[in-house]
């Protein structure tokens, strides 16, 4: 249902339509200032889209305050005439066995993606060897494949094409190849609607899935990902714009020792030790990343180093099982255990500006720790795990890592010994790999100038159309431009 009891739109009023489909680019859209330039350029005449579960409103309420929101109910109802309810049956089949993640998991093995981390029945659709499907793996197969996932002619739920029809002037999904993004692309093929896809982020080129090829603009963070779009996905790279990392812009910022001093007492730290801040993988990802914490907590306390420096755990956002995998942690002395969250981003940049040692098991944070200067210790063995179990080192494998893993601006740890050894030759040598950090920045995620932000909104915009406000009266604007 709508919130607030706001409706869809109405003819009076052709609105740009946001589809916040995936919580952490949704953060980034939020907390990175791109809403906020679109509410400027658009005069509020947005829709945000919804089609997640409703809890991933109540964040951002504040931020959608005088903006029309609708949750997927709305459009994508339940309860539909039984004609649609055949159809609608019959393309949940076809998707299930020829469509999403059938087409994404056939893509990766063509190409190589993951090839260390694929599993039959593996917990991440992406990686489940098994979706693969049992049809010949020839590329003609899988062309008819994409042809069918991005049709035009695909179900739509009546109440979604009809709102678009009547009230969509532009569309933007905050990540173009997250499965509930599908309706929205097939609707607006069908109606003629411009369409911006924002890759959600520096891996998805590259094992999360195919790509659209009917967008009519693609935003990436760096050459890398433009690349591999064009190498990988067949898209025109006039129809490619980058922009930088949005999530730098808040890097970009510095935060000042007295936030930093105020943040570490607020967690119940001592801000005069060095602090090691350890940053959580997922449950699928590092499923034994509990027993590392454990371990973890209690050499630091037996090798009286909690005498020399605090321990900071910092759950994924993902992490929906953090009390069972960072309990061991909770109520110890000179330790603390944040909550996972896709709201504080302020903290984190506050800690990643300031922390001595940043402890994680590869993932964006691994990133995030070098943009920000910080000595990094990579977790690369799975502590605890069976004979033959490996997650931890596969997940520094993927094709976007290459160039991070080939470089020597972290620090690896093979084993428990090589991270406890890490972290204390990280906080006796913090200046020893800062070049080296400097260089991998800068060839990964390009200039940091907090700016990328502006740059995705100015982007949005030149082929969205002008405001409103400034659009001369009943113009329509379908004849915009390609980009390039």
């Amino acid at each position: 249902m709508a919130v607030d009891g706001v409706g869809t739109g109405g003819t009076e009023s052709r609105r740009l339509w946001v589809a916040f489909v995936d919580p952490l680019p949704n953060r980034v859209f939020f907390d990175c200032g791109i809403v906020a330039g679109l509410r400027r350029a658009f005069d509020d005449r947005i829709t945000a889209l919804f089609p997640l579960h409703p809890k991933h409103i109540a964040p951002w309420r504040r931020q959608l305050d005088g903006l029309e929101v609708v949750d997927a109910d709305d459009l994508m109802p339940v309860q539909v005439p039984i004609m649609q309810r055949i159809v609608r049956r019959a393309d949940i089949f076809l998707d299930d066995h020829v469509g999403f993640h059938t087409l994404a998991v056939r893509t990766s093995l063509r190409h190589g993606f993951n090839r260390e981390r694929w599993a039959h029945g593996h917990p991440i659709p992406f990686l489940d060897i098994d979706r693969a499907g049992h049809l010949p793996r020839w590329e003609i197969v899988d062309r008819a494949m994409a042809a069918w996932l991005f049709s035009g002619y695909r179900y739509v739920p009546a109440p979604l094409l009809a709102s678009m029809r009547v009230s969509c002037e532009g569309l933007v999904v905050t990540n173009l190849q997250a499965h509930v993004s599908m309706p929205y692309l097939v609707a607006a093929r069908r109606l003629g609607v411009p369409v911006v896809g924002y890759v959600a982020s520096w891996d998805h080129t590259v094992g999360k899935g195919v790509v659209s090829p009917h967008l009519d603009l693609y935003v990436v963070q760096n050459e890398i990902m433009r690349s591999d779009l064009v190498r990988y996905h067949g898209i025109d790279p006039a129809r490619i714009t980058i922009t930088g990392w949005p999530q730098t812009d808040v890097y970009h910022r510095q935060r000042s020792r007295e936030a930093y001093t105020e943040l570490l007492r607020r967690l119940g730290l001592d801000p005069d030790k060095p602090l090691v801040l350890f940053a959580g993988n997922t449950p699928l990802n590092a499923p034994y990343e509990g027993k590392l914490v454990e371990r973890l907590v209690a050499c630091w306390q037996e090798s009286g180093r909690h005498e020399r420096w605090s321990l900071l755990f910092r759950p994924h956002p993902r992490d929906n099982r953090m009390p069972e995998r960072f309990g061991s942690a909770r109520g110890v002395p000179g330790a603390a255990v944040q909550e996972p969250s896709y709201t504080d981003l302020d903290d984190l940049a506050t800690l990643l500006q300031h922390a001595d040692v940043v402890v994680s098991n590869a993932g964006t944070i691994l990133l995030d720790a070098l943009v920000n200067d910080r000595p990094a210790v990579c977790v690369l063995f799975d502590e605890g795990a069976p004979p033959g179990e490996r997650w931890a080192d596969r997940n520094l494998v993927g094709d976007h890592y290459k160039q991070l893993a080939e470089s020597a601006a972290f620090l690896r740890a093979h084993d428990f010994d090589e991270l406890m050894a890490g972290i204390d030759r990280a906080l006796d040598r913090p200046d020893e790999l800062a070049a080296e950090r400097a260089r991998i920045a800068r060839e990964v995620v390009g200039v940091v100038d907090g700016k990328a932000g502006e740059r995705v909104v100015r982007s949005l915009v030149e082929v969205l159309g002008r405001s409103p406000a400034v659009d001369s009266p009943g113009e329509r604007r379908h004849d915009h431009a390609r980009p390039g």
